[in-house]
């Protein structure tokens, strides 16, 4: 059985930073990629951020380029997400996934097969 387990997030205000991480363990599997997703309250799960294990090759949505950074650490086995000037809006739930095939689009939730159970981001005004 593979788990992914968030850890990191927390309440912050407007303007902050902060990283949260995500570990994988259990059953060994073959990384495609890794991303982050989000959702908000009322709103449906979005795609934030992706880098493709082989090269690290990054995704962005167009709301949080420039602000969030991902990284990965292949010997951890751990990826990360750096979030820098944080809105309001950014509050949600972030869910980290794992994709072990090439889907049709990396900014897609139906590309990943593994998910973690999320970590609350609560951004202040």
């Amino acid at each position: 059985q593979v788990q992914l387990v968030e850890s990191g997030g927390g309440l912050v205000q407007a303007g902050d930073s902060l990283r949260v991480s995500c570990s994988t363990s259990g059953r060994p599997f073959s990384t495609y990629a890794m991303g982050w997703f989000r959702q908000a309250p009322g709103k449906e799960r979005e795609f934030v951020a992706a880098i493709r294990w082989s090269d690290g090759i990054k995704w962005y949505a167009d709301s949080v380029k420039g602000r969030f950074t991902i990284s990965r650490d292949n010997s951890k086995s751990t990826v990360y997400l750096q979030m820098n000037s944080l809105k309001p809006e950014d509050t949600a739930v972030y869910y980290c996934a794992a994709s072990t095939r090439q889907g049709i689009s990396i900014r897609f939730a139906e590309t990943y097969d593994y998910w973690g159970q999320g970590t609350q981001v609560t951004v202040s005004t």
